[in-house]
């Protein structure tokens, strides 16, 4: 199958990566879509980002020709949405932001880690980020308006199929069917007093004087709002969660209500103006944390749940449905799902490190002991691992890969759309490509 990255598709590369590229390469524009620019170190990014993914194209040249058309085509997608006034709420923007920072966060292994990788303040790292995340959430929506519908039949897939070459039908990695059970440990009471204490101490601060936004960056666990003074800004009902809000809307404006508990933590909040049913609030957040005594407990009942799997007294998808805390796997009956079908059987390949080791010294059937666990929002918890079901690598085919098959199918159909929908807005929008890509292919489809 011809080698393309689909605009649709277009994999959002880490921030990193395009830092590290900026510092490797000597940079140069090397298109502009009106006022929009793309530089070499945007293409030589994802080009090495395919690398490290295991992408090895037969054609170096040729992949970044595809690369720089995609992101070409992410251009023109951006600067049509200024055009018919596609925007996103900057609200939504902060929040990506925050779950993106916070995931760098938990891969690198601190804040403190984080800014010295990249010689940055995390309030730089947000500023270099904030318009990326703009503008990949603007295309978002805008694709969405143009084939959110679209569909296909059977037939269709059936010929896509067929039409593949048969030197180019994909190989399919093995795929294995594997689920957890993550616990957490309950957090004494004692615990939770002395978090309860440290804001009732910082309240008292605050009345006596200091200046709240000052201490909110100084001891908010949400990074998100630590940095701006503890603001989240303007929300209804509904938009956070109802301990939260139900403080929010009955404490008097200038206010500071006593530590509140959350899923989240403890929250010392203060109402800045309040009309009607909407709120504009700060809070600093503090998370109790666990000790080695509650993390033993989670053990041990871990242990207890594997024991109910084990004697048959219950299924691991009761257990994963009744005591598991991960929400994402516990609505697929405790498994982990592939991101592109929705299927329970995943490619070892998307296995994250640690599950990939544990199964691969396992035999099917088999369920681990309890081991630790740090969930995505960095918590330490506990978790026990199911290796249900392997299915040896092959070569697609319409019987037992129809959904796989399905989705690049439907896929394909997107991209398609998506080219003609470019070729139209063309005539909107000025694009001008430099001459270090003029052999590229797909340089007369952007022609002026």
């Amino acid at each position: 199958m011809k080698y393309l990255i689909s605009t649709f598709f277009l994999s959002v590369f880490l921030f990193g990566h395009s830092l590290l590229a900026q510092e490797q390469v000597v940079d140069k524009i090397v298109a502009k879509v009106d006022n929009h620019i793309i530089l070499l170190s945007e293409v030589e990014a994802m080009y090495q980002q395919m690398l490290s993914n295991g992408e090895y194209p037969p054609n170096k040249e040729e992949a970044k020709c595809e690369i720089l058309k995609s992101l070409i085509m992410n251009k023109v997608l951006y600067a049509k949405a200024e055009i018919d006034s596609i925007a996103v709420d900057d609200a939504g923007v902060e929040q990506e932001m925050d779950r993106r920072m916070q995931y760098m966060i938990l891969q690198i292994g601190s804040q403190e880690k984080l800014e010295k990788t990249y010689g940055m303040s995390m309030g730089e790292l947000r500023d270099d980020l904030r318009e990326q995340v703009k503008e990949q959430m603007t295309v978002q929506n805008m694709q969405r308006q143009i084939i959110n519908d679209v569909k296909i039949t059977p037939k269709e897939i059936e010929k896509f199929y067929e039409a593949i070459p048969d030197s180019e039908v994909p190989f399919l990695s093995a795929e294995v069917q594997v689920g957890q059970i993550v616990l957490e440990p309950e957090v004494s009471k004692s615990e939770k007093e002395k978090v309860k204490e440290q804001l009732m101490q910082i309240k008292q601060r605050v009345l006596d004087g200091e200046d709240f936004a000052t201490l909110a960056k100084q001891y908010s666990e949400d990074y998100g709002s630590g940095r701006k003074g503890g603001e989240l800004g303007w929300h209804g009902r509904g938009e956070l969660v109802p301990e939260f809000e139900e403080v929010a809307l009955t404490i008097e404006e200038g206010e500071i209500a006593n530590p509140v508990e959350s899923e989240f933590g403890y929250h010392l909040i203060q109402l800045m103006e309040r009309r009607g049913n909407r709120f504009n609030a700060r809070h600093i957040l503090i998370r109790p944390k666990s000790n080695s005594k509650d993390l033993e407990q989670a053990y041990a009942k871990a242990d207890s749940v594997r024991g109910l799997i084990l004697a048959d007294s219950m299924t691991f998808p009761e257990a994963a449905q009744e005591f598991s805390v991960d929400q994402q796997t516990r609505a697929n009956a405790g498994y982990f799902t592939n991101q592109l079908t929705g299927s329970s059987m995943v490619s070892t390949d998307e296995l994250e490190p640690t599950v990939f080791f544990t199964i691969d010294t396992m035999t099917v059937g088999n369920i681990t002991k309890p081991m630790q666990y740090r969930t995505a929002e960095g918590k330490e918890a506990v978790r026990i691992l199911y290796y249900k079901d392997y299915k040896e690598p092959h070569t697609a085919n319409l019987k037992d890969d129809f959904q796989k098959l399905y989705q690049l199918t439907l896929n394909a159909r997107k991209n398609d759309i998506l080219q003609e929908w470019v070729k139209k807005a063309r005539k909107d929008v000025y694009v001008e490509i430099d001459d270090k890509f003029k052999g590229c292919a797909f340089i007369e489809e952007f022609k002026n």
